[in-house]
């Protein structure tokens, strides 16, 4: 079964006529503690394994759909700079594939406007917030009124991680055993931890040079390693759930720094070696190190860039800040930001 299919087969009861001029929607980005790497089914983004995250706040996408005139191309616009739909970029080519599979007619185009205040590209979720706005805005377009987890399931046909972007906190995205992937959606996690804080410490806000789907590929297809990847991952995301049950902070730490440096552990042993991590990222890190030798209870994740994301509790937020001047620090409990 295809994108295509799937899509039919979700939509077969709702209306094919748009019941809105506009859709807007907003969907948070999300930093992955155990992580999605490698897919059982490469055309429907359905994982190996379940992962587990939690939502940045307001930090995300907002995107507004509305139709552009019948024959014409999509219109595109990422924060007020118009996308040439011509282009062979990934961004373009993969959007377009994914707004291909809810046009009504052939000659249907669309026009999109995405706001979003997350670097593109870095490894800071920017395309699961994107495609999960842009669905979520289809759904209003169209008056749909899709439950979240069915539009989880449509955001994942674009980007698999953007299953968890439609809701703030913790959010597990299940691998499923349905062939067709129905049941591989994002479930909300009950727990709220208001204590609990995210920094992200952007050492570099470019593009990466190799794309999460591509490395993804190499790191299943080549690493020696990837065979131990679901125990160790299944390991972890017991430890996680357990420890977010019990607001146990250490053990929330530890995990997840264990299963990031894993992951890149693995990409290291694949051929050829993806290495995300800079000269930046390995000095950050030492320092988060030796500050927790120190005492500081102090941890990271870092997802494919070399951009770590920090995990502290609220009463260590002045002596964290302290070490890293320029952090973005986030309550994803307290109305997402901290100011």
């Amino acid at each position: 079964m295809d994108k295509a299919a799937i899509v039919q087969k979700v939509l077969k009861s709702t209306s094919k006529e748009p019941q809105n001029r506009t859709g807007t929607f907003f969907a948070p980005s999300n930093i992955a503690l155990c992580k999605y790497w490698g897919k059982r089914n490469a055309e429907l983004n359905l994982p190996v394994t379940a992962s587990l995250s939690v939502s940045l706040g307001h930090y995300g996408a907002k995107t507004t759909l509305s139709f552009a005139e019948a024959g014409f191309q999509d219109d595109i616009v990422v924060n007020g700079k118009q996308m040439n739909i011509n282009s062979d970029s990934a961004f373009v080519l993969n959007l377009t594939a994914y707004l291909n599979l809810f046009r009504p007619t052939p000659t249907t185009r669309f026009c999109v406007e995405t706001e979003t205040n997350v670097p593109i590209g870095a490894g800071l979720a920017s395309s699961a917030c994107g495609y999960a706005a842009l669905i979520g805005a289809m759904d209003q377009l169209y008056g749909w009124q899709l439950p979240l987890q069915t539009l989880s399931l449509l955001a994942r046909l674009g980007s698999g991680s953007a299953s968890r972007s439609f809701w703030q906190g913790f959010v597990e995205w299940q691998t499923g055993t349905a062939e067709d992937g129905i049941d591989s959606v994002g479930v909300s996690l009950p727990q709220m931890w208001p204590d609990l804080r995210i920094g992200l410490l952007i050492l570099n806000p470019a593009s990466k040079r190799i794309s999460s789907r591509k490395a993804m590929e190499i790191t299943k297809a080549t690493s020696p390693f990837y065979s131990a990847w679901p125990q160790k991952h299944a390991h972890d995301l017991a430890r996680l759930k357990k420890a977010i049950s019990l607001y146990n902070f250490v053990e929330l730490g530890e995990a997840s720094e264990s299963n990031a440096l894993a992951m890149h552990a693995m990409m290291l042993t694949a051929y050829p070696p993806i290495v995300y991590t800079e000269a930046k990222t390995i000095d950050a890190m030492h320092k988060i190190w030796d500050a927790r030798q120190a005492g500081l209870p102090l941890y990271f994740t870092q997802d494919a860039g070399p951009n770590l994301k920090l995990l502290f509790l609220k009463k260590d937020k002045e002596t964290v800040q302290a070490l890293f001047s320029k952090l973005i620090i986030i309550a994803p409990f307290e109305n997402g930001i901290l100011n």
